[in-house]
């Protein structure tokens, strides 16, 4: 058996042990298995110059920038009125709060970077108006957990952030930059948004669900009225990264140079959160929540959220440069090309092995530290290694939360519907196979995506 196998096999069990029957926090769990895996390999006089590659990329920095933009957009609300525009959008359409939860949540689940938080807030406004609607109350905590969870394959999810590291790892002189990976991501969040939104259709004509009632929606006009100002921050966030995709080699590198405009793409991810985030701080209607006191109790309270989460991305990126070190990614190539497995078996082998491992690791940490080895062995069948790359916040990220048992999402979904768990998990399956199914189907390049 290869050496990269014994390797993961043995950080999945330490993590499996830790995590799972010590009850330790996954952050734990994910440390020591890295402390095993030095002892394996004997490289613990490598541990500075992991700890150097780790601490060097921007990408450990952009995370934090995104997750702390994450913690102000959700503290102070200011995306709430952009569901109560949505709402009187489609809230007088068959099951029209249902495609509200799909557009909403994805979108607030893009922001804050965390699937069950999104559940428990937007679902809160969502649920509610898909069981008034008559959503059975099993279908209305899945349609939110699945719309949630898709905003960690939706820039700029800080997922997104652990795929791009991952593919540079492997193709460091790559001229990608972070917008034109962004464009190859929202062409794939497409299909996948359409995928649940189809999937809302046939139930509706299923169970005979109506529109909301009159008095549910809210009045657009009003609606733009008052909250017309949070609209323009999606407009802040993904707008930079349209203009580096379409202009960066006609406009920016001549005025630049080639390292200028790779330095500015580079930093996009960085400066963009802070403008959001100041411009959030700006439109809120409590000014005291923004204050230098307001802003360092907000943070204080979300410390015990936003330090596990940089501190296991981080040793992530630890294990992923010690596995560059000891080259076990050609190794797992050249094992998995004497399987001989075509690429229709290799594409269902590691969307099942993520879709397991999602269970037990959250899915930027499996991004962080397993991307690079998926890469490859989607690469070494014949998949574009930049779509494999822009694949894994999905297979990774969304998969981790939906799949029961142990699908967070759902669990966070039936406690706000009230919903009964064999109902809902039964249900739940359902939206699980059609994410599977069409994982594959894009893997394998049916399915038409800009920018690819």
């Amino acid at each position: 058996m290869p050496t990269l196998f014994v390797y993961l096999f043995a950080m999945l069990a330490v993590i499996l042990a830790w995590f799972v029957l010590f009850k330790r926090p996954i952050y734990e769990a994910i440390g020591v298995s890295f402390i095993v895996l030095l002892t394996m390999s004997g490289t613990w006089g490598q541990l500075g110059s992991f700890f150097n590659k780790a601490i060097s990329t921007s990408l450990i920095y952009s995370m934090t920038a995104f997750v702390a933009m994450s913690i102000v957009l959700t503290e102070t609300q200011v995306l709430d009125g952009c569901i109560n525009i949505i709402l009187a959008i489609l809230g007088k359409v068959p099951g029209g709060a249902g495609y509200v939860s799909i557009i909403a949540s994805s979108f607030m689940g893009a922001l804050s970077g965390s699937g069950p938080a999104n559940v428990m807030s937007t679902g809160a406004i969502t649920i509610p108006a898909m069981k008034k609607s008559g959503f059975p109350a099993e279908l209305a905590a899945n349609i939110e957990s699945n719309a949630s969870y898709l905003g960690n394959m939706i820039p700029p999810s800080s997922n997104i952030v652990a795929a791009f590291g991952a593919y540079l790892a492997l193709y460091p002189s790559t001229d990608m930059s972070v917008g034109q990976f962004w464009i190859v991501l929202w062409s794939i969040s497409f299909w996948f948004i359409f995928q649940r939104m189809a999937m809302i259709y046939i139930f509706c004509k299923k169970y005979d669900i109506k529109p909301m009632n009159t008095e549910d929606v809210p009045d657009l006009r009003q609606a733009l009225k008052e909250n017309w100002q949070g609209m323009i921050l999606p407009v802040i966030i993904l707008f930079p990264f349209l203009l580096d995709y379409m202009f960066k080699e006609t406009f920016f590198t001549a005025r630049l140079g080639a390292a200028g405009a790779d330095y500015m793409s580079s930093s996009l991810m960085i400066f963009i959160a802070g403008i959001a985030t100041m411009y959030a701080c700006l439109i809120v209607k409590d000014k005291k929540m923004v204050t230098p006191a307001g802003l360092a109790e907000m943070f204080e309270d979300a410390i015990t959220s936003i330090a596990p989460t940089i501190g296991t991305c981080l040793i992530g990126y630890m294990v992923g440069a010690m596995f560059n070190t000891l080259d076990l990614s050609s190794e797992m190539e050249l094992f998995i090309m004497s399987m001989d497995l075509n690429k229709f078996s290799m594409i269902v082998v590691i969307c099942l092995m993520t879709c397991f491992l999602g269970m037990i690791i959250p899915g930027s940490s499996l991004t962080v530290i397993f991307g690079s080895a998926f890469i490859t062995a989607l690469a070494s069948v014949g998949v574009n290694p930049l779509l494999a790359a822009a694949m894994l916040p999905c297979i990774c990220g969304v998969m981790c939360g939906i799949t029961p048992p142990l699908g967070l999402g759902m669990y966070a979904g039936m406690a706000i519907a009230e919903s009964d768990f064999k109902k809902t998990f039964n249900n739940n399956l359902w939206w699980v196979a059609a994410q599977f199914i069409l994982q594959i189907a894009v893997l394998m390049n049916w399915l038409p995506i800009f920018g690819i």
